[in-house]
């Protein structure tokens, strides 16, 4: 049987359990995704899964991410980091503008 083209996958269909605000960053299994309107509980709407995010990132002593770097989601801490921690943060994809320890934030392009 041949593949069917379903979708250009910029953004992937969710229904969020509960109401989820624009900018949310929402981890299913190995894909992280960015949803970018407010969505509502149990109503269809779509996740980010391609584009250029700017997501909260670690601060401190070795935190800055150079640009080309995979970047990851750390779910417990909320922020974003060069730091894989063995597979526990799950892949956001590659940062696309250089930071230093002291930034607050990093650019992102999505790759799943």
């Amino acid at each position: 049987m041949p593949a069917k083209f379903i979708q250009d996958g910029a953004a992937l269909d969710y229904t969020p359990g509960a109401d989820t605000p624009a900018g949310t960053i929402v981890v299913q299994s190995e894909m992280v995704g960015v949803t970018r309107v407010d969505l509502k509980a149990g109503q269809l709407g779509s996740l980010a899964v391609a584009g250029v995010f700017e997501f909260p990132k670690a601060l401190g002593a070795g935190s800055a991410i150079p640009i080309g770097t995979l970047t990851y989601w750390d779910a417990g801490a909320q922020v974003a980091t060069k730091n894989a921690a063995a597979g526990a943060n799950k892949l956001i994809g590659k940062c696309t503008k250089a930071t230093v320890d002291a930034d607050t934030v990093v650019r992102v392009r999505l790759s799943q």
